[in-house]
């Protein structure tokens, strides 16, 4: 995509709160495998290409398989890609940009985006050297030019289209230097909050987003995408994921917060949407459809929602 079709805006807080925005051989989660792109809808259509954490190096025991998480957000914008997502993208999809989390190998895989032909890269600034190496050395593997790689700084916003994205700071661990980010997604009156990887979500992150309690006058969000790598329950709590990941308990927690205090706005029957769930910590889809409390609900490959 031309580069002047994209508009890049640095915001202070205020203002960015104030943006309107493989098969495998296995019984796998994804129940919708090729799709047709769907016609232009007012509402946020989110599609599920994974919903895995990095554990799912296969189909488990149980006959189920997740491919790693990621996200297509209205069939041209991505956030995350590995090769594990490729056949859950729908039938002629073309991303025309996507937005990275973070450096991880289950979230970022430069040589899937070029074969994806996907243009334009963006990914926090705390790593933009590590992404131009990861590029170049792809690109000289498969021939492929190194798109455009732009970095994000925290609390700045890319508009594309009629979507906004603004980078805002995840609790997870890389290294000493790299920001993990998650992303504040905004069309319209919908304002969703993408949170994957993350313990939990950050002072800075809810301020930014509008969301945070201590501020008399927030901005709330209208739907919620958050990780739960850890488990159900009083166990989930307990596991050595906690400092850089979250639990069904953490989200929900977060959840019932964010309602009472009217800074997450969901209509009736809408859910609180799981993702990233570790292969060795998850019940079945099943069991987890039975047995979360609403509003949460656990994504699948394929799942899309529109918003």
């Amino acid at each position: 995509m031309d580069r002047r079709n994209f508009l890049r805006t640095m915001g202070t807080a205020a203002a960015v709160a104030a943006v309107s925005s493989t098969e495998l051989g296995a019984v796998t989660l994804g129940k919708d495998k090729k799709k047709k792109a769907p016609a232009a809808e007012t509402g946020l259509r989110v599609r599920f290409l994974g919903t895995g954490a990095a554990d799912w190096k296969g189909p488990d025991d149980r006959g189920e398989y997740r491919r790693l998480s990621s996200v297509l957000l209205d069939n041209r914008i991505l956030i995350d890609f590995t090769p594990t997502d490729a056949d859950m993208l729908p039938e002629g999809c073309k991303p025309e940009c996507i937005f990275y989390t973070h450096s991880h190998a289950d979230h970022y895989n430069p040589e899937a985006l070029l074969n994806l032909g996907v243009p334009t890269a963006y990914l926090g600034k705390t790593w933009i050297s590590k992404a131009w190496k990861g590029f170049a050395d792809a690109s000289a593997k498969t021939g492929v030019p190194v798109p455009e790689i732009v970095p994000l700084a925290i609390g700045e916003t890319v508009v594309c289209g009629d979507i906004a994205i603004t980078a805002l700071p995840a609790n997870h661990a890389i290294d000493a230097t790299e920001q993990a980010l998650i992303y504040l997604i905004e069309k319209g009156p919908t304002r969703i909050l993408y949170a994957t990887d993350t313990g939990g979500i950050m002072g800075v992150a809810a301020r930014i987003a509008g969301i945070d309690p201590h501020v008399k006058k927030g901005t709330p969000i209208t739907g919620l995408i958050m990780e739960a790598t850890m488990g159900m329950g009083d166990k989930g709590d307990e596991d050595y994921r906690l400092f850089t990941h979250s639990s069904v308990n953490t989200v929900h927690r977060t959840v019932k917060m964010l309602l009472r205090r009217e800074r997450l706005l969901l209509k009736d029957g809408e859910s609180v949407y799981l993702t990233h769930l570790a292969r060795t910590l998850h019940p079945t889809q099943a069991e987890l459809d039975a047995n979360l409390p609403a509003p949460l609900k656990a994504a699948y490959d394929g799942l899309e929602v529109v918003f």
